[in-house]
């Protein structure tokens, strides 16, 4: 029997480590983070860069190999906005709820053609020899004038992505995996994973 490989989770959001471990069953086993570890500055200029922040910080403190990842929204009428600040856009200290109607208020009066967007997602493995196991998944998709659904979490109740049957993230529950940004960086991230088992 093949053991798996343990992988300390950089995350302490926990909406997105319920997520993680879902994709990742049967690739690793992750460890919480540390709770005695304080929060990492993610100043990064890129999603991979705070994706590596991250994973580095938590490598450092435990001297085991760590996973994180970044996500960031790009509306296109907003030029890419908020991108890497997605978790900050209504304020360091922002709520979902916040940030969703910072979203709606920007994009006041667009029409629905012109509200195209995508999720992207970097997922990085930092080991305590500096190398490094990283994966990318990105989900095209508009956003929607109104919040809808009740699952998910951050952008989910606007984001409507191309690939499904019309309704957004936080109405598709655990559909949401097949296709989803982060979905389809931790399997890639998983596959190189049992590739370097083998």
């Amino acid at each position: 029997m093949t053991t798996l490989p343990e992988l300390v989770i950089a995350s302490a959001n926990p909406d997105k480590v319920a997520e993680i471990a879902i994709v990742l069953e049967g690739a690793a086993i992750l460890l919480p983070r540390p709770e005695e570890m304080a929060d990492v500055v993610e100043d990064g200029a890129t999603l991979e860069e705070n994706a590596r922040l991250k994973a580095s910080a938590v490598c450092t403190f435990t001297n085991k190999p760590s996973v994180a990842d970044d996500t960031g929204l790009e509306i296109d009428a907003l030029g890419g906005a908020p991108g890497v600040y997605s978790a900050r856009f209504a304020g360091d200290d922002a709520t979902y709820e916040q940030n969703l109607e910072k979203v709606l208020i920007e994009l006041e009066g667009v029409p629905m053609d012109q509200r195209t967007a995508r999720f992207r997602t970097v997922a990085l493995i930092r080991y305590p020899d500096g190398s490094e196991l990283i994966a990318n998944g990105t989900v095209e998709g508009h956003i929607n004038e109104t919040p809808l659904g009740d699952e998910g979490f951050g952008y989910d109740p606007l984001f409507v992505p191309v690939e499904g049957n019309g309704t957004t993230f936080a109405q598709m529950g655990v559909e949401k995996h097949k296709f989803s940004h982060r979905g389809r960086a931790f399997r890639s991230l998983g596959l190189k994973l049992k590739e370097l088992k083998n």
